[in-house]
């Protein structure tokens, strides 16, 4: 495998997170994600926490408002070794800033490995997650306000990135021992 930069996407639900986990920890990458990044900047207080208290009640936030938490959090990643960043880019405007960012700084083997899952099946993961986690964005309300964002906002950023790097789809139905096989077949991992 080839690249230092590895973008995982795909419905919420689809086991993105999951699925990033197992394989930044089988790479020895970095597994970034930008809802964690948001709850930590919003447990920590200040100014930016203030800003975007609107993460709890599952609204995506404005592009500047992301650029400037990539701004904030992107000098403090080690470079050194490889990324794998969930929940970014979901819109155009932060693929845009986050790849030529990451060129800027060297990262340029890119991939994005989008994880597919029908949508029904994702809503049923998302509500037995909050059966079982305490997160405020998996209310049924938020969950549809989330999947009409993403409808609204995912396509151009995953048009862009099929242009600008290796783009990788996944059949994220199976077990996830499965999807995890298939993710390392595909990227030419053992």
């Amino acid at each position: 495998m080839n690249y230092n930069i590895i973008f995982i996407a795909g419905p919420q639900g689809s086991g993105k997170g999951t699925q990033g986990k197992r394989l930044a920890e089988k790479l020895g990458f970095l597994f970034w994600e930008m809802g964690g990044t948001l709850r930590a900047i919003l447990a920590k207080g200040g100014p930016l926490a203030d800003k975007i208290k609107a993460i709890d009640h599952g609204t995506l936030l404005s592009d500047e408002l992301i650029i400037e938490v990539l701004k904030d959090q992107l000098p403090l990643i080690p470079y050194e070794k490889g990324i794998i960043f969930d929940g970014v880019p979901r819109r155009l405007g932060q693929g845009k800033f986050l790849v030529e960012y990451l060129k800027e700084h060297g990262m340029d083997r890119m991939a994005t490995l989008f994880i597919d899952v029908p949508r029904e099946e994702c809503i049923k993961r998302l509500l037995l997650r909050a059966q079982h986690e305490t997160r405020v964005d998996d209310t049924p309300e938020a969950i549809t306000q989330r999947f009409r964002d993403y409808d609204d906002t995912i396509k151009p950023a995953m048009d862009y990135l099929k242009e600008q790097t290796a783009f990788i789809a996944v059949d994220g139905t199976p077990a996830p021992d499965e999807i995890a096989a298939n993710i390392n077949k595909a990227l030419g991992i053992d």
